[in-house]
């Protein structure tokens, strides 16, 4: 059971904000994770507060963290900044990962010199493979391990009649079903990817993790087909999949979810067979 959750901010991409809460281990963490979230999720969201619980339950030293273009603060009720949310980008999130693992480094957070493990949910899953895929090419260290639950298997493309919208305004709106607010998402999220496709191919970058990955999917995920976790597995050098039964995108898991909450059996069974999966590649190091 973890002793405490310590809150804490960090700059990010552009100098603004990554909001987090460090979930820590009774005793000396024997790894560091960093948890990501989704395009409308934040560190606060379902099931993640749960998620890094039971990471400090196993003796991980658990970040969970808004990207600092989510567009969410501390106040979780709305979007605070829809201005940064229509800024965001691919390559923001990645930097924002990356800042937080040279954080470690610096000890600004718990972990320095510890394994690193990312884990990602939805999009987060895929801002944590870029990242991971990014380090392979450019010849870094690579992170110990990888979870990610519920991820895309590929960054987000249009089809010709949202390419002319966004075309003529230079935004694309999308309402939030949780807070009924309608917010922008800027054209440099897709210009970014139009300028460097291969930065950009999730697939392609994949196959150069060495990292030991897990690839968790629902098997009735509404939001991202569960092809998309056997096409993320089949690329990588060195992943497994966990297909839950009935799960949807959030396994099974309403918000907010409090810690210690009666949990869903995916979630239970997620939680479970993630760590049975660190266990392993920890004790491996």
């Amino acid at each position: 059971m973890p002793i405490d959750i310590v809150n804490w901010n960090l700059p990010g991409a552009d100098g603004e904000t990554i909001f987090g809460n460090t979930h820590l281990p009774e005793t000396t963490p024997r790894a560091a994770a960093l948890i990501t979230h989704g395009f409308f999720g934040y560190k606060d969201y379902g099931f993640i507060p749960t998620l890094a619980h039971t990471l400090a339950g196993i003796g991980i030293a658990a970040h969970r963290f808004n990207l600092s273009h989510s567009g969410m603060t501390e106040t979780i009720e709305s979007f605070e900044r829809p201005d940064l949310f229509e800024k965001d980008t691919w390559n923001k999130q990645v930097e924002d990962i990356e800042r937080l693992i040279h954080a470690l480094d610096r000890q600004e957070l718990v972990g320095p010199g510890m394994p690193i493990v990312l884990v990602g949910h939805s999009r987060g899953g895929v801002a944590s493979l870029l990242c991971a895929g990014r380090r392979a090419v450019a010849a870094m260290k690579p992170v110990d391990a990888i979870v990610t639950i519920a991820a895309p298997s590929e960054t987000q493309q249009l089809n010709d009649a949202l390419k002319q919208q966004l075309n003529e305004q230079g935004y694309l709106e999308i309402t939030s079903n949780r807070t009924g607010q309608t917010l922008r998402k800027g054209r440099a999220f897709w210009d970014e990817r139009e300028a460097e496709p291969e930065a950009h191919d999730m697939l392609a970058l994949a196959a150069r993790i060495p990292s030991p990955s897990l690839i968790i999917h629902g098997s009735s995920d509404p939001t991202v087909p569960c092809d998309s976790a056997h096409r993320i597995a089949d690329a990588m050098p060195n992943a497994e999949t966990l297909i839950l039964e009935g799960g949807d995108h959030v396994l099974n898991t309403p918000n907010p979810f409090p810690i210690g909450g009666e949990q869903s059996k995916q979630l239970s069974t997620a939680l479970d067979q993630m760590t049975i999966f660190l266990d392993r590649v920890l004790a491996a190091r």
